[in-house]
């Protein structure tokens, strides 16, 4: 039987974060803030990660473009007990990342990237 695209998503997701165990957790949200797939811990409210996602994403875009700047790519947030990095996915979609503090935080940047571009041709 075929998977769903939501399945895709999701297990592209948990991959990341195998991989990258620096990562706690991730979520696909549309730029209108819905969440399309997550792997994130039980604990977490998926409509308060999605929001924020958005939010963060539309106020990155606009600095970003006012800015001269050029195509957003990237919002990057660092709080006392770890990082949140948001990486665009084409024009629909933000790649959102819980990161813990002790993170090496260049792999993490490329795993997130090329997770990002796996995900674009899901989305």
């Amino acid at each position: 039987m075929a998977r769903s695209r939501t399945e895709l998503l999701v297990d592209r997701l948990r991959e990341m974060q195998a991989g990258t165990p620096d990562i706690d957790a991730s979520a696909v949200v549309s730029v209108d803030g819905l969440i399309i797939a997550s792997a994130l811990p039980s604990n977490t409210e998926e409509d308060r990660v999605s929001a924020m996602s958005a939010a963060m994403l539309s106020l990155g875009d606009r600095i970003a473009s006012e800015l001269s700047r050029g195509t957003l790519e990237q919002v990057f947030i660092r709080g006392a007990s770890g990082f949140v990095i948001l990486v665009s996915i084409g024009e629909e979609a933000v790649l959102t990342a819980l990161v813990r503090q002790s993170a090496k935080l260049g792999l993490v940047f490329l795993d997130m990237k090329r997770a990002a571009d796996d995900l674009e041709k899901l989305v």
